[in-house]
């Protein structure tokens, strides 16, 4: 199964956007937009169509944010980022390595970008939220991994 790619909706009237052209760009993503399209209590949902402008640190400037989804329920609206858990907290590590500097950088832009998005579904009555592998498996959009086996010995070669 792809990583990426066109979700095909079973229910595209629920899709608030064009439901010909929805983008899934991770398996947690598909997973989602499944359970979106499948959910009894998710009146319409849509993925990448709310603009939110945001001030990001590392250069100074403004840019655009577009959240995974959001979904309209039928007691709430929830606008929803979907991220590995690894990515919600600081880098770890060796300051001085590329990879903590992009990490770093990386954080910083999430956390722009979130509180962004927490003021302006704020001032929507909207619901902002994170969802992680560990909030997918805990609502049961996505199922537990299954642990890796144990790679199998060599085979023990034959006697002459």
């Amino acid at each position: 199964m792809a990583y990426s790619g066109k979700y095909k909706p079973k229910n595209p009237k629920k899709y608030g956007g064009d439901h010909n052209s929805i983008i899934f760009r991770s398996m947690w993503e598909r997973h989602c937009f499944k359970w979106c399209d499948e959910n009894p209590k998710v009146k319409s949902w849509t993925s990448e169509e709310v603009i939110v402008p945001y001030y990001y640190d590392g250069d100074k400037r403004y840019h655009r944010y577009f959240p995974d989804l959001k979904i309209v329920l039928e007691d709430r609206i929830l606008l929803v980022e979907i991220k590995p858990d690894k990515e919600t907290r600081p880098p770890t590590g060796s300051k001085r390595t590329k990879r903590y500097i992009n990490e770093a950088f990386t954080y910083v832009k999430n956390m722009n970008k979130w509180e962004a998005a927490q003021s302006y579904a704020k001032d929507r009555k909207w619901e902002f939220q994170i969802w992680t592998e560990n909030t997918l498996q805990t609502m049961g959009i996505m199922p537990k991994p299954i642990k890796k086996l144990k790679p199998l010995p060599p085979p023990k070669k034959k006697k002459k």
